[in-house]
């Protein structure tokens, strides 16, 4: 896969395009890029399209807290099977930008556009003024088809970002994950911390999750772990690690089951399956450590292993 980002200076043929903020790739992206993707078959370039920047990042001065980072982002598209992944700049003059001025300059001559896929409620050009059925139209002008999804609808509501939000901050990883139709995950690389789980007989690995990264409450979790291409499993912490007093800035930090080797400086991605209690100071390390015992018989069991 192609990633051109934060540029306008591109030129595609022969594309069909998935339109979206592609924050959380949740299970309603996921079905706009895999009807793009078996678009192939009919010798279109599968693109999905989205913003450098969170777009309500821009229009707001509350920045919203990313699902996924941008360099997470990548990775799940490459993984849906998109050929380009378009992370176009979203500034002062690409919010007023008329939409028939959009779909002239960016879906006609950058892209090439011939099929374009979105969710029903999908607005564009300045102040949102276009809308699907203006999309339609213009389609038939500039030689693109245009199919529109009604919204995927789970447990009698809408499955959004702004739902999945809300669960990852409650803490309900089960729930988030059901409508991402994939593993909440966090992606970094490992960094050195204070190796006081080598001394209790538990290494671990640390990662900073980026500032603007929504991570769950702080506390104990059962994770997957992807590690050049395996797959492992493992407990997780989210927070300040209270009981030795160190960390001014939140850490994510995972011991792997029954792996020795060392890891720093190497990327991992952590997948959160289930939240087992909250982060808390213990009075001594070995109270810390029969704790982190009972933790993984947690994750063992949630995992059958």
């Amino acid at each position: 896969m192609k990633y051109i980002w934060n540029t306008t200076d591109f030129h595609l043929q022969n594309t069909a395009v998935s339109l979206g903020k592609f924050d959380g790739f949740h299970i309603g992206h996921c079905l706009l890029i895999h009807y793009v993707t078996q678009l192939k078959e009919k010798g279109l370039q599968a693109v999905t399209f989205s913003f450098y920047q969170h777009p309500g990042n821009v229009v707001s001065n509350q920045a919203n807290r990313l699902i996924y980072t941008e360099a997470e982002k990548v990775k799940k598209v490459e993984q849906l099977g998109s050929d380009y992944f378009i992370s176009y700049p979203f500034n002062e003059e690409v919010m007023h930008t008329e939409p028939e001025e959009f779909v002239r300059t960016v879906l006609a001559e950058k892209l090439g556009a011939r099929a374009v896929v979105v969710g029903k409620d999908y607005h564009f050009g300045k102040n949102r003024a276009g809308n699907v059925e203006m999309l339609k139209e213009l389609g038939k002008k500039y030689g693109f088809e245009v199919n529109a999804f009604e919204k995927v609808v789970l447990d009698e509501a809408e499955v959004s970002s702004t739902r999945i939000r809300q669960e990852l901050q409650a803490g309900n990883l089960e729930k988030a994950n059901q409508l991402l139709g994939m593993p909440y995950s966090i992606t970094g690389k490992v960094v050195y911390g204070n190796q006081i789980g080598r001394t209790l007989g538990m290494p671990t690995a640390n990662v900073i999750p980026s500032k603007e990264k929504l991570v769950p409450p702080n506390g104990v979790y059962a994770t997957r772990i992807l590690l050049d291409g395996k797959i492992f499993y493992g407990i997780t912490n989210i927070g300040y690690k209270p009981t030795v007093g160190d960390r001014n800035e939140k850490g994510v930090e995972t011991f792997i089951f029954d792996f020795q080797e060392s890891i720093y400086d190497k990327e991992i991605t952590i997948e959160f399956f289930a939240y087992e209690r909250g982060e808390r100071k213990f009075g001594s390390l070995e109270e810390l450590k029969h704790q982190m015992e009972r933790d993984c018989q947690f994750s063992r069991e949630y995992f059958k292993l």
